[in-house]
C-alpha cells in the first residue's frame, strides 16, 4: 500500500514538473531555490516565444523577394539562417534544462522518501550551489563552443541544401531557397561538367593524401634508420640539416620551389641543360601528370623531417638488447629492421599516420602556393578546378572566385564524412579517452 502511494505521488510530481518547470519544487518538495530558478527559465522562454517563432519561421522560409524595396530593407536569407540556427540552439538548451528539471523533481522526491523529511532551505541552497558550481564554471566554455563552433558547422552543412550561389541567389539583392539534395545530385551524379570535375578532384585528393603521407613517413623512417646506423660525430649535423625544410614556413618553401621549377627560366632546368643531362626544358609544373608528381616530391622534401624526428624518438625506446640478441641469432641489418624496428615504430606511430593523412587531405598550402591548381584541363573553364587542385583548394576557388557557396558546402560535407571516422578512431586510441572511459 505504501509503495503504491509512493508511485502515485511520484507520477503526480512528474506530471506537475512536466507541465511547468519548477512547479513540483515549489508546491510539493519545498525546494524554493531550484523551483524559482526553473520557473524563471520557463517564464523567460515564454516571454521570448514570439521572437523565437519569428526566427524559426525565417529559417524555414529564408525570406521572400521584395524587388520594390531598397536593397538594405530586403530579406537577407543568410542572416535569417544564422539567426534561426542560433535560436534553435537556444531551444535545444531549454529542452535540456526542462528535462533536467523533471529529473531533479523526481530525485528530490526519492530523497524525501528515503529520509522521511524535507531538508532545510539553507541545506538546499548549499547543496544547489555546490552541485551547480561545475555547471556555471563550464557554461562560458560551452556557450563559446556552441556559438563559434557548432553554429558555424551547422550553417556550413545547411548551405549545401540551398542555392546560395552567384549570380541569382546572393543576398541581399536576391533571396536564397532550399533545394534539398539537388546540389549533391549535380556534383555526385550525372555526366555534367561539375560532376566530372568533382570526381576528378576527389580521386586526385585521395591519391595525393595517400602518396604524400606514405612518402613522408617512410622517407623520414629511412633517413632516421640511416642516421642511427651512422657511427660518427657528424650525425647531429645531418639531423639539423634535414629538419630545416620542416622548420621553414611552407608558404616560403612552396613559392621558392615554384620559381625553381619554372619551365622557362627556372634554375633547375637551366642547371640540367648546362651540365648536359637534358636538351629540352622539363615541364615540371606544365603537364598534369608531371605537376602531380612534382607536388608529391616537393611535399616529401618539406615533410619528411617531422617523421624523421618522430621515428628517431621512437627508436630510442627500443632496447639495444633486442638488437644484440637478433645479431647473435644471425640476423642481418635488413632483418633487424623488418622484424624488430619497423613493427615497433609502426605500433607507436600509427595514430600519427592517420592524423597526417587527414592533414594532407586538407593540405591547402602545399598545392595552392606551389601550383595554384595548374595546369588546366578540359573542365577548368567552368569549374576552375585544375589538374593539381585538391578539394580544399577547389573550395577556396569556388567561394572566392565563382561564389558557388552551395557547391563548396557540399564538398566540405563530403570531406567531413570521409575524415570524421579517422578522427574518431584516432581519438579512441588515445590514453586520455581510454582513461576517461574507465
Amino acid at each position: 500500500m505504501e509503495l503504491r502511494r509512493d508511485l502515485s505521488d511520484l507520477k503526480k510530481i512528474s506530471r506537475s514538473a512536466s507541465c511547468f518547470m519548477g512547479l513540483s519544487h515549489l508546491l510539493y518538495l519545498k525546494d524554493y531555490v531550484k523551483g524559482v530558478f526553473f520557473a524563471l527559465c520557463e517564464l523567460g522562454f515564454i516571454a521570448c516565444l514570439p521572437f523565437i517563432i519569428k526566427k524559426i519561421t525565417g529559417l524555414v522560409t529564408l525570406g521572400s523577394p521584395h524587388p520594390e524595396l531598397p536593397i538594405k530593407m530586403r530579406d537577407n536569407s543568410i542572416f535569417m539562417m544564422i539567426d534561426g540556427i542560433l535560436v534553435l540552439a537556444i531551444v535545444v538548451i531549454f529542452a535540456i534544462v526542462y528535462v533536467l528539471s523533471v529529473k531533479s523533481a523526481q530525485a528530490g522526491y526519492r530523497e524525501y522518501c528515503r529520509t522521511g523529511r524535507f531538508k532545510r532551505q539553507k541545506d538546499l541552497f548549499d547543496s544547489a550551489m555546490g552541485k551547480s558550481f561545475p555547471i556555471f564554471g563550464l557554461t562560458p566554455a560551452f556557450v563559446m563552443i556552441l556559438v563559434f563552433v557548432v553554429v558555424p558547422l551547422v550553417f556550413s552543412v545547411l548551405v549545401a541544401f540551398t542555392n546560395y550561389s552567384d549570380p541569382s541567389h546572393i543576398p541581399p539583392n536576391n533571396t536564397v531557397d532550399w533545394v534539398g539534395f539537388q546540389n549533391f545530385a549535380e556534383l555526385l551524379g550525372g555526366e555534367n561538367t561539375w560532376s566530372i570535375g568533382f570526381l576528378r578532384v576527389a580521386v586526385w585528393t585521395l591519391v595525393w593524401a595517400v602518396l604524400s603521407t606514405f612518402t613522408c613517413y617512410f622517407g623520414g623512417l629511412l633517413v632516421a634508420v640511416c642516421l642511427k646506423e651512422i657511427d660518427f660525430h657528424i650525425a647531429p649535423v645531418f639531423r639539423f640539416i634535414f629538419i630545416l625544410p620542416y622548420a621553414v614556413p611552407s608558404v616560403v618553401s612552396m613559392l621558392v620551389w615554384k620559381n625553381l621549377l619554372n619551365g622557362s627560366f627556372g634554375i633547375v632546368n637551366r642547371t640540367l641543360m648546362q651540365i648536359g643531362l637534358i636538351s629540352q626544358p622539363i615541364p615540371w609544373l606544365g603537364s598534369p601528370i608531371m605537376a602531380q608528381f612534382t607536388c608529391v616530391v616537393v611535399n616529401l622534401w618539406a615533410g619528411f623531417g617531422y617523421f624523421m624526428l618522430l621515428s628517431m624518438g621512437t627508436m630510442t625506446a627500443i632496447s639495444d638488447d633486442m638488437n644484440e640478441a637478433a645479431k647473435i641469432d644471425g640476423a642481418n641489418r635488413r632483418q633487424i629492421f623488418s622484424k624488430i624496428t619497423l613493427p615497433l615504430v609502426l605500433y607507436q606511430t600509427l595514430p600519427l599516420i592517420i592524423m597526417s593523412f587527414a592533414h594532407n587531405v586538407n593540405n591547402f598550402g602545399a598545392i595552392y602556393f606551389l601550383t595554384n591548381g595548374a595546369p588546366t584541363v578540359s573542365d577548368t573553364t567552368t569549374t576552375l578546378a585544375g589538374s593539381t587542385d585538391i578539394l580544399v583548394t577547389w573550395i577556396y576557388k569556388l567561394t572566392i572566385t565563382l561564389m558557388k557557396y552551395n557547391y563548396a558546402s557540399v564538398i566540405a560535407v563530403m570531406i567531413f564524412i570521409v575524415l570524421a571516422p579517422f578522427a574518431i578512431w584516432q581519438f579512441r586510441q588515445t590514453k586520455a579517452y581510454k582513461e576517461g572511459s574507465v
